[in-house]
């Protein structure tokens, strides 16, 4: 085992290892947002195998593959010990139309929905009750359109989010969840959820390339809000096993093809990557854990999502969490960020 250190999860009261395992990848086909075909048997042995090496959380959430990525983290932890079992995270508030999985999730967080929601998702993971529970996205009642890199407009069906949140403060309140949290708002309906109840996590995303949720780490770190940040890979990009050609022959149904990120940002992208290989050379490292320590060497991150499909990938960051980078290092990636011109906000911690 991996000797990884947890550390307190804003004021939540549980402690958690700073790096996570994230299902999205292993949710498997035949939905909107899928990264391809997978194994369920490797993807449930890469989950086990992240949490023997050390790792004591997983993030998921209903709408990974309509449900299928909650009921692998179940099958993952069924029959561990109880003391073995790790902290388990998941999302509301992305619904789907079962009779149309192509058509992308709606944005819902209507409190009868979100019920039905939170009941479905304690019988996929078959527990008692949920460590941490996020809301997805801000409720607009419209669908979320990511490959374009935006995600919808607001319709007079939207929930408001001072109804939403109470609701989730209810749940808490009566114990179905442990915590709350809010994923992918902006600081003013952080301070809006504040006012009616403690926004115990927030879940940006936040990585060398996509470094634009800096005012929500920073609102979070003036509340005692713990922080949970997705993509520090960039979805692959920054593991250093990317290149043009291989963007290129991904499967037709991967979500990443059409991502702004893979398309016309891709060369800057890659250009970033590749000025990782020096450092990660130097601490006899690999790029994703250079890419990984990089986001925990930001104030105010209590931890990172990493993604797996299989087993070996998990090997490939999981010495992210005990690296650290020097403040030479932090220059040359700032450097690095600035000069190939890679995504969008402050390239130094």
């Amino acid at each position: 085992m991996t000797n990884l250190t947890p550390i307190p999860l804003g004021t939540t009261g549980m402690d958690i290892t700073r790096i996570g395992f994230g299902s999205w990848a292993v949710s498997g086909s035949g939905w909107t947002f899928s990264w391809g075909v997978t194994d369920d048997a490797e993807s449930v042995a890469a989950i086990r195998h992240a949490l023997d090496s050390g790792v004591n959380w997983i993030d998921t959430a209903a709408v990974y593959g309509l449900g299928h990525s909650e009921e692998l983290v179940g099958k993952a932890i069924s029959g561990l010990p109880q003391a073995d079992r790790p902290y388990i995270f998941t999302k509301v508030g992305l619904v789907w139309d079962p009779e149309n999985p192509s058509a992308a999730p709606r944005r819902i967080m209507k409190p009868a929905s979100v019920r039905r929601e939170v009941e479905d998702s304690l019988r996929r993971l078959g527990v008692d009750h949920i460590d941490l529970y996020q809301v997805h996205y801000p409720d607009t009642g419209e669908s979320l359109e990511y490959a374009g890199g935006g995600f919808g407009a607001v319709s007079p069906n939207a929930t408001p989010l001072e109804e939403y949140w109470q609701v989730m403060a209810d749940l808490k309140a009566e114990g179905k969840v442990r915590a709350i949290g809010l994923s992918n708002h902006t600081p003013d309906l952080l301070e809006a959820a504040e006012r009616i109840a403690h926004v115990d996590v927030i879940q940006p995303p936040f990585s060398a390339i996509n470094r634009s949720s800096a005012a929500e780490i920073a609102w979070a770190r003036a509340h005692e809000t713990g922080v949970i940040v997705y993509s520090p890979l960039q979805s692959g990009l920054l593991t250093g096993a990317f290149s043009a050609e291989r963007v290129a022959g991904l499967p037709t149904e991967d979500w990443r093809r059409a991502h702004h990120d893979f398309t016309t940002g891709l060369t800057a992208n890659l250009q970033l990557a590749d000025a990782l290989r020096p450092i990660a050379a130097r601490h006899g490292a690999t790029v994703a854990e250079v890419a990984i320590a990089w986001v925990l060497a930001w104030p105010g991150i209590t931890g990172a999502i990493v993604g797996a499909r299989r087993s070996d990938q998990v090997d490939g960051w999981i010495g992210a969490e005990s690296m650290a980078l020097t403040p030479s290092d932090l220059a040359e990636i700032a450097a690095a960020i600035t000069s190939s011109g890679a995504g969008t906000g402050p390239a130094l911690p």
